[in-house]
């Protein structure tokens, strides 16, 4: 009688194993899912911010293709086509993302984005227009500043601008953006004092140094501000201010500062010297 019990037991055994086998294959097969997902990931991490943005955009093209109806890929596509300044594509790559299931605010949000850098500054505004007015962040309001501003809507301008400077914490550049703003509306005095503010928040802001130079010199105030700069700064900031007093009249002092410019660059300055020898010459 054992030996009968015995093949029973034996097929039970078996069997037992071979689900037990079945079951290890497939908790293996999910681990390796789950870390083919984290490598995927951290890989198109990579490729949004420190690869190559061309390599990027035919990662992006070759994963889609078996991968169509992924909405993340999208994405991915349609940043790298920004970052790599191919911005006609970017346009139509974020207009298919916002209109894929899953699209949300900050989707249109970036196709206005794009619609700007390609000089679509109507259709940004409509695109910003269509976003639900709970949708708060920093980039939709700095959009929405940027368009007021190239409609010369002034009031609506300052008042995106003021909402976007509270929604950073690092609000140098939209600073920036404001005072250029109201440097070319001709208020000054105020495009000095948010310059000088930008500069406050990021010391390595060459932009918003030169701007600040173009301000004080509108105002006729051709003295450097006192901010972080180095020598070769320092130059090009003289360059700036000289000429800013020449296309205002102020010759003689613009000559002065082409001078100083020139002697106080720590190499050949060779835009300063074109602008003094222009000036010499006529």
């Amino acid at each position: 009688m054992r030996h009968f019990f015995l093949i029973p037991m034996c097929l039970v055994g078996g069997l037992t194993l071979s689900a037990c086998a079945e079951k290890a294959d497939e908790t293996v097969e999910r681990a390796f899912q789950d870390v083919n997902v984290v490598d995927e990931n951290d890989l198109n991490d990579v490729m949004l911010t420190v690869a190559d943005p061309n390599e990027a955009v035919d990662y992006f093209r070759r994963t889609l293709k078996g991968n169509p109806n992924r909405i993340d890929l999208q994405r991915g596509l349609s940043k790298s086509l920004i970052r790599a300044k191919r911005n006609t594509e970017g346009v139509s790559a974020w207009t298919k993302v916002s209109r894929m299931d899953g699209a949300t605010p900050d989707d249109a949000v970036d196709l206005a984005d794009a619609l700007i850098r390609n000089g679509d500054w109507d259709k940004a505004k409509k695109v910003l227009d269509g976003v639900p007015p709970t949708h708060e962040s920093f980039k939709r309001y700095r959009l929405e500043a940027m368009v007021a501003d190239a409609n010369r809507d002034w009031e609506r301008a300052d008042s995106f601008y003021e909402t976007a400077v509270g929604l950073t914490t690092r609000p140098a550049g939209v600073m920036n953006n404001w005072g250029y703003s109201k440097l070319t509306r001709g208020d000054f005095a105020d495009a000095e004092r948010l310059f000088g503010e930008a500069i406050r928040q990021d010391t390595t802001l060459f932009t918003a140094k030169n701007n600040l130079v173009l301000a004080r010199g509108a105002q006729r105030n051709y003295s450097l501000p006192v901010i972080p700069m180095d020598q070769a700064e320092r130059a090009q900031l003289l360059h700036t201010m000289a000429l800013t007093a020449i296309k205002q009249g102020d010759v003689t002092t613009g000559e002065g500062l082409l001078r100083e410019a020139i002697n106080i660059h720590p190499q050949h300055f060779e835009e300063a010297v074109r602008s003094l020898r222009a000036l010499e010459a006529s």
